[in-house]
């Protein structure tokens, strides 16, 4: 017992020493090694940082009203989709996934292989820790240029989590004027709105800033194709190929490819202008039968090469032909309707692909190969071809690094302007509980007297906007795991 004791003992002298916390599902780590840096900050150019931190005080407290808003606007919005369980597109979601992320510097409701892809979680952790660490940064060095005392920095796991802090001499605090409490507590709030505008204007000028080593507007690059996706084959995609047009939709780049897909999935199936001659010579008899969702299929089913098309003749019967998909659709022009395909004098009809509901025939161009021809729900192949749309100058040149510093910029975009919005909630345990507080003191403390009674105003704001926040945090939750 007393050999157990003594380790013990000198376990805890160990994790005392090194500045090291362990606890169930926590563990911090705080040092003094960069209290100088910190200081040397604070000190550097007292009246630019003095007008920094004021816009970051007024931006603060404009902050903490708007995010109130925020959550307002989006917890209607969560309330309504669950009362009449329409889908919601993904920019409206933006808001309520962030909030059932993040809250009190907690990191939640992100489940990897779920609503978070594993491949993505290195960037996920890495901007999470750098938001953070801007963050406390913001804290410490406006606490420096207020006279405050700075005692350490550090970082901690929650979990898998992780996060920063910084540790202040709370009597220095109390003892200045509320304005400068305010500099200090909306610091952290400031830094990650100018770390997300940092970033957005890295993401905005990337292409002029990679363009010695890389160029765009040619076309979608692929740099990646999932194993079970239907653009895998001797005549599917490959990594490095340059996909120009889907359809008649031209495609410079990934943004183009998706709005692409897009409209492909929301129209009508094209058809193709196949003259009367060439049809009746590559058609043959084929057993016509209806599908269960209502749809035409008239080629057998170990056909790997032909498709079931569909075409009115001039008495405006619905026929159907069995044909080769590749002949048909290589040497014809797109069409929407027979009149499409009568400018030439050869008499001509518009074939369309008897396909089942959602499902599309896509001509997919990557010259120099010869066409993709992809029969399947668009989503899908836009969901298993990853694309970039940066072209490397040279073949030495990496294809993946314009897409890891494009999607690492949208990681630090979205998850350090969610910390900005959270924290200036007027929420218990947040930065926006002290920004609330203080702000109280400096408007508040000549029309009520009284500092219980200030104190009490507080609370019921703090306690209403923790219920906002706990109410999107509970649905947002529900949003990512119960669907």
């Amino acid at each position: 017992l007393q050999s157990s004791n003594s380790l013990k003992a000198s376990y805890e002298d160990w994790l005392l020493t090194y500045g090291l916390s362990v606890s169930p599902f926590h563990m911090r780590w705080q040092t003094a090694l960069f209290n100088r840096q910190f200081y040397n900050w604070g000190r550097w150019k007292p009246r630019f940082l003095y007008l920094w931190f004021s816009i970051g005080m007024v931006f603060g407290i404009v902050a903490m009203f708007g995010s109130v808003f925020l959550l307002g606007k989006t917890l209607m919005q969560t309330l309504t989709q669950m009362l009449t369980e329409a889908p919601k597109a993904q920019n409206d979601r933006m808001l309520q996934v962030v909030v059932s992320v993040l809250s009190s510097g907690l990191y939640l409701g992100v489940v990897p292989g779920v609503n978070l892809p594993v491949s993505q979680l290195t960037y996920f952790f890495s901007a999470i820790l750098i938001s953070g660490v801007i963050h406390e940064v913001g804290h410490g060095v406006a606490a420096i240029r207020e006279q405050v005392r700075f005692n350490g920095f550090g970082i901690f796991i929650f979990i898998v989590y992780p996060g920063a802090f910084v540790d202040l001499f709370t009597t220095h605090l109390q003892l200045i004027s509320p304005v400068q409490q305010l500099r200090i507590f909306c610091a952290g709030v400031w830094h990650n709105f100018v770390l997300g505008v940092a970033s957005f204007l890295g993401l905005f000028l990337l292409p002029a800033i990679l363009f010695p080593f890389y160029y765009t507007g040619a076309g979608a690059l692929v740099t990646e194709i999932a194993e079970d996706s239907p653009a895998n084959g001797p005549r599917g995609l490959f990594v490095g190929d340059i996909v120009t047009n889907l359809q008649d939709c031209p495609v410079y780049s990934v943004e183009d490819w998706n709005s692409c897909l897009g409209d492909i999935s929301e129209k009508s199936q094209v058809g193709y202008c196949v003259s009367a001659a060439t049809l009746q010579q590559l058609s043959f008899p084929a057993r016509v039968y209806r599908r269960l969702d209502g749809t035409v299929e008239c080629c057998s089913n170990n056909s790997l090469t032909d498709i079931c098309f569909s075409y009115s003749n001039n008495l405006d019967n619905h026929l159907y032909a069995c044909l080769p998909a590749r002949k048909v659709i290589e040497a014809s022009k797109v069409c929407r309707a027979n009149t499409d395909c009568q400018k030439d004098s050869v008499p001509s009809f518009c074939v369309t692909p008897s396909l089942e509901n959602q499902t599309r025939l896509i001509r997919v161009k990557h010259p120099p190969h010869i066409d993709m021809l992809y029969v399947g729900h668009p989503l899908h192949l836009q969901y298993t071809v990853s694309l970039s749309s940066f072209v490397p100058r040279q073949n030495f040149l990496s294809i993946d690094l314009p897409v890891v510093v494009e999607t690492f910029c949208k990681y630090l975009i979205s998850l350090s302007g969610a910390l900005a919005v959270i924290n200036a909630v007027p929420c218990f345990a947040l930065d926006g509980q002290w920004i609330l507080n203080s702000f109280l003191e400096a408007t508040l403390s000549s029309l009520i007297v009284e500092k219980q009674n200030r104190e009490l105003v507080g609370f019921l704001i703090l306690l209403a906007g923790s219920a906002l926040l706990a109410a999107n945090v509970a649905l947002g939750l529900w949003m990512v795991t119960a669907r």
